[in-house]
């Protein structure tokens, strides 16, 4: 989501005369796009951002500027952390970033962290020229969920929702620009249009979304992230069956397997109903791959609540995760609680969810050795000696020998060899 605001902003500084650098010792300006779901998050940012400034008092630029989350729930006071920042702009001012710029320096910098009516209809904007084959699309800003351990709701506001013709009309574009696969983008994206767009045919708004982007000739693959289990309804469990470019992969956050500690994270669901919507993504598509996230030593998490974590974690399956360790975020609940887990168990229960992780995840890649995959041709490997990568339908990523003329085509591969986190593969023929 980041990644895709940052996008935005740099797109409406083009086209108000700005420059786009590779080098920051060339810049004027650098705009620090920040997070704060996690503390690592900010205190990553906060350590740039110093370096930056302390280059700047030596050099007289460049002008450092931070926005985005940390800047909507730190505000003012980062002037204090960040002696000679110009620029702090929250989460509904990204479109609003080239007029803040022209007033701000350092003896007066410039901080907006207000509500913007409509400010969500502005993430629009692509590089479109050297994006590669796969675009994401916010469809939505802003969480009422208010789970206890999340800033979200804090730092990106209530759900609004963009209005569905024009997220079509963005994505027709893309197509034309030749984008083949597109994902959705929302704190709750699957809750997209609840409360604001009628039901069609017991279908949810957002089925209704995914139903209009299928329709689509150009584009072949359609992901989203990041779902709630709530919004997880029978509409969209079949769409993936109905829907073929949904492809084999969903992202399901379970967050605990402790009924208990669900509880006490304010999360609306029981575990038990959580592992019958994995029971019926799998039933319907043979082959599904599903991800989760999960936060390990919650404040009050007992062994017993870790080990039902555990047991739910295996039951699902999960070939695919994103294992935290919780961590007090201010402007949250879960801060003031008591039962916070010693440093060291915290390090243990995440040590021994991340093996289980990576079992159950070589043990489903390694199933798929000697078939064939469809695989969407994203880029040149990072790693790889020259190597392409790509990903299959079930969004697993596949290095390959091949010529860098398929980057954005659909081609068979053929797999020959796995890890945990990927897979190996050669053209089919």
């Amino acid at each position: 989501m980041n990644e895709r605001d940052s996008d935005a902003v740099a797109c409406k500084l083009i086209e108000d005369g700005h420059e786009i650098t590779s080098e920051e010792k060339g810049a004027d300006v650098v705009l620090l796009n920040t997070c704060s779901v996690r503390e690592k998050a900010e205190q990553k940012a906060i350590g740039k951002a110093s370096r930056l400034l302390s280059q700047s008092s030596s050099k007289g630029k460049p002008l450092v500027g931070v926005i985005g989350c940390m800047a909507q729930n730190r505000g003012e006071s980062l002037l204090k952390d960040l002696p000679g920042l110009s620029l702090v702009a929250g989460t509904q001012q990204f479109h609003n970033i080239s007029n803040l710029l022209r007033n701000a320096s350092t003896a007066r910098p410039m901080i907006e962290l207000g509500e913007e009516t409509g400010s969500q209809n502005e993430i629009k904007h692509h590089f479109t020229e050297g994006m590669g084959p796969s675009a994401f699309v916010s469809i939505m800003q802003g969480c009422n969920m208010n789970c206890s351990f999340c800033i979200v709701p804090k730092t990106r506001g209530s759900e609004r929702y963009r209005p569905m013709n024009e997220i079509l009309e963005e994505i027709e574009e893309l197509a034309k620009g030749g984008i083949k696969e597109v994902t959705l983008l929302g704190q709750i994206v699957n809750a997209y249009g609840r409360g604001q767009f009628a039901r069609v045919g017991e279908k949810s708004p957002f089925v209704q979304l995914l139903e209009k982007i299928h329709h689509l000739p150009s584009i072949q693959r359609i992901r989203f992230t990041s779902p709630h289990p709530i919004s997880f309804g029978k509409d969209l469990i079949e769409a993936f069956s109905r829907l073929p470019k949904l492809g084999k992969y969903a992202h399901l956050p379970m967050q605990s397997g402790s009924n208990r500690i669900l509880d006490a994270m304010n999360r609306p669901y029981r575990i038990e109903k959580f592992l019958s919507i994995v029971k019926k993504l799998r039933k319907n598509v043979p082959g599904m791959r599903l991800s989760t996230d999960v936060i390990v030593g919650f404040p009050g998490e007992t062994r017993e609540d870790f080990e039902l974590t555990k047991k739910a974690f295996i039951e699902a399956g999960f070939e695919m995760g994103f294992i935290f360790k919780y961590s007090d975020r201010s402007g949250t609940p879960s801060v003031h609680m008591a039962g916070k887990v010693d440093k060291n168990e915290l390090e243990d229960r995440n040590q021994e969810l991340l093996q289980i992780l990576a079992e159950q995840s070589l043990e489903s890649n390694v199933s798929l050795v000697g078939s064939k995959v469809e695989v969407l041709i994203e880029s040149i490997a990072r790693k790889g000696g020259g190597q392409l990568m790509g990903r299959t339908r079930c969004f697993r990523k596949i290095n390959f020998k091949g010529d860098a003329s398929l980057i954005g085509k659909i081609r068979m591969i053929k797999v020959t060899e796995a890890t945990s986190s990927s897979l190996l593969g050669a053209l089919a023929h």
